[in-house]
C-alpha cells in the first residue's frame, strides 16, 4: 500500500511539473506575442469598394486573314504597323498563277453587270412613254369601234346624220387648209423640220376626214348582219389589245420584278466572290499587326497572310465570380494596372456584363468587358491587366482593416486592445470592402478603439481562454 502511494505521488509530481512547464512556455509565448502586437485605430473615413480581377488586353476587333486559293503572290501593298481602310487591297496573287475559274470570273462579272443594266434599261423613260402612247391610241380605237358597232345596230337619227355631215364639212375644210400649208413646203428636203411638221398635220387631218366620212356613210348605209359581226370582232380584238397594252404599261411603271433583280445581282456577287479569291482585303478599318506574305511566295488555301486589329478601342475581358457579379453594372469606373508598365494606373469603364455565366470545375464566373479610356502606346493587345472595378464609394463610414478580421464561433470578430492591456473579441458585420478596409455595418466597435492587426494565435481558437473578454 505504501508503494502505491509513492507511485501516485510521483505521477502527480510529474504531471504537475509538465503542466507548469507547458503553462510557463505558453505564457512566455503569449508575452512575446503581446509585445509584437500591431494595432490601428478604428476611425471614420471614405471607402472605395472594388471588385478585383485580371484579364488580357484585346483590340476592339481582330481578323486573321488567309488566302482562299492557290497561286503566287504578285503584290504586297502594306507593311506591319500600317493603318488600312475597310476593303483596301492588302495583297494580290499574280494573274498568271490563278486557276482558270478565277481568271474567267472577270468575264462572268462583266456579263452579269451588263444583264442587270439591260434589265433596268428596259424600263427607261422612252419605253414607258411609248407604252403610254399605245394605251392612249388603243383607247381611242376602242371608242371608235364601239361607236361604229352602236351605229350599225341602231337606227340612225336625223340629228346624228346632221351632226356627222357637219363634222365631215369641218374635217374637209381642215384637210384643205392642211394641204395648202403643206404645199408651200412640199419642195423642201424630206428632213426639213418645217416640212415634216406640216406633213404630220396633213396626215392627221386626212385621218380625221376619213373617220368623219366613214361615220356618215355608216349612218346612211343599210346594215347587214355580216357588217355587225365584223364590227363586233374588230371591237373584241381592239379590247384585247388594249388590255395587253395596259398590262405592259403597268409592268413598266412597277419596274423590274424583284426576283429578276435578285437573280441578276446574285450572278454579279458570285462572279465577284470568285474574282476576290485572288486578293486579300481588309474587312474593317484598322492596323496591320502581322504581315506574312512576300512577293513570289507560293500560297495555298488557308495560308496566313495578315492580321488586322482595330486599335481605336482597347478592351479587357475579366472573369468575375457569381458572388460579386450583381454588384457590377455598365458604366462603373475601373482602375487598371499592368505588370509591363510600372508605377502607372489607367482609367477604364465597364461596357458589358455577361448575362450568362460559365462553369469551370464547379466555379461559376461571368465575363465583364472593360474599355480603357486613356490608353497610350505603352498598352498593347495581349498584355495582362489587373482590374479593379469600383462598385461603390462611401463617405464617413467606420472602417475595419481587413487583415484584422478573424472568425470566432462561426462569426466575424476583431480583437481590440483595452486600456487595461487585455484583448477583447468584438463581433462585427461587414459591408462593402476595398483591398485594405471594409465597412462595418453592425457591431460594438467604436471609433477610437485600438484594433489588433495580428492577434496571437492563442486568441483565434473557437474557445478563447477565460481571460479573453468578448464585448
Amino acid at each position: 500500500m505504501k508503494k502505491v502511494w509513492i507511485i501516485l505521488a510521483v505521477v502527480v509530481v510529474v504531471v504537475g511539473g509538465f503542466l507548469l512547464l507547458r503553462n510557463f512556455n505558453a505564457q512566455r509565448q503569449l508575452n512575446a506575442a503581446m509585445e509584437d502586437l500591431q494595432t490601428e485605430q478604428a476611425a471614420l473615413g471614405d471607402l472605395v469598394a472594388t471588385v478585383g480581377a485580371t484579364g488580357t488586353v484585346r483590340s476592339n476587333q481582330t481578323a486573321q486573314l488567309s488566302w482562299q486559293t492557290s497561286g503566287t503572290v504578285g503584290a504586297v501593298n502594306v507593311e506591319e504597323g500600317e493603318v488600312v481602310a475597310e476593303q483596301q487591297v492588302l495583297a494580290a496573287l499574280a494573274q498568271a498563277s490563278l486557276s482558270q475559274s478565277v481568271i474567267l470570273a472577270q468575264a462572268d462579272l462583266v456579263n452579269a453587270q451588263q444583264a442587270l443594266e439591260d434589265l433596268y434599261d428596259s424600263f427607261e423613260e422612252l419605253a414607258l412613254a411609248q407604252a403610254a402612247q399605245r394605251v392612249a391610241d388603243l383607247e381611242k380605237d376602242v371608242l371608235n369601234a364601239e361607236w361604229r358597232l352602236w351605229s350599225l345596230k341602231g337606227t340612225a337619227k336625223q340629228v346624228d346624220i346632221d351632226q356627222a355631215e357637219a363634222t365631215l364639212v369641218l374635217a374637209q375644210d381642215k384637210l384643205e387648209k392642211a394641204q395648202e400649208d403643206f404645199n408651200r413646203y412640199e419642195s423642201q428636203p424630206e428632213d426639213d423640220p418645217t416640212r415634216a411638221f406640216f406633213l404630220s398635220k396633213l396626215a392627221q387631218a386626212q385621218k380625221e376626214y376619213d373617220d368623219a366620212e366613214r361615220r356618215l356613210n355608216n349612218l346612211l348605209a343599210a346594215t347587214s348582219p355580216e357588217d355587225i359581226a365584223i364590227a363586233e370582232a374588230d371591237l373584241a380584238l381592239l379590247q384585247a389589245q388594249l388590255a395587253d397594252a395596259q398590262a405592259e404599261h403597268q409592268r413598266l411603271l412597277d419596274g423590274p420584278e424583284p426576283d429578276d433583280i435578285v437573280a441578276a445581282q446574285a450572278r454579279i456577287d458570285a462572279a465577284q466572290a470568285t474574282l476576290d479569291l485572288a486578293y486579300i482585303k481588309a474587312p474593317f478599318s484598322g492596323t496591320v499587326t502581322a504581315a506574312e506574305p512576300k512577293i513570289g511566295d507560293q500560297v495555298s488555301p488557308g495560308t496566313l497572310a495578315f492580321r488586322v486589329d482595330d486599335l481605336s478601342r482597347l478592351l479587357v475581358d475579366v472573369e468575375v465570380s457569381e458572388v460579386d457579379i450583381n454588384r457590377i453594372e455598365v458604366g462603373q469606373p475601373v482602375v487598371l494596372s499592368f505588370d509591363a508598365i510600372l508605377a502607372q494606373e489607367y482609367q477604364g469603364e465597364v461596357v458589358q456584363v455577361a448575362l450568362v455565366g460559365t462553369s469551370q470545375q464547379g466555379v461559376v464566373n461571368f465575363i465583364v468587358t472593360v474599355e480603357l479610356l486613356d490608353a497610350d502606346e505603352s498598352v498593347r493587345p495581349g498584355m495582362t491587366a489587373a482590374v479593379n472595378i469600383v462598385v461603390s464609394q462611401l463617405e464617413e463610414v467606420l472602417l475595419v482593416p481587413n487583415r484584422a478580421v478573424r472568425v470566432l464561433d462561426g462569426e466575424r470578430v476583431v480583437y481590440i486592445l483595452t486600456s487595461a492591456g487585455s484583448l477583447e473579441a468584438v463581433p462585427i458585420t461587414l459591408g462593402a470592402s476595398s483591398d485594405t478596409h471594409s465597412q462595418m455595418l453592425d457591431g460594438d466597435l467604436r471609433a477610437g478603439d485600438t484594433i489588433v492587426l495580428n492577434p496571437p494565435l492563442v486568441f483565434e481558437t473557437d474557445s478563447p481562454p477565460s481571460f479573453i473578454g468578448v464585448r
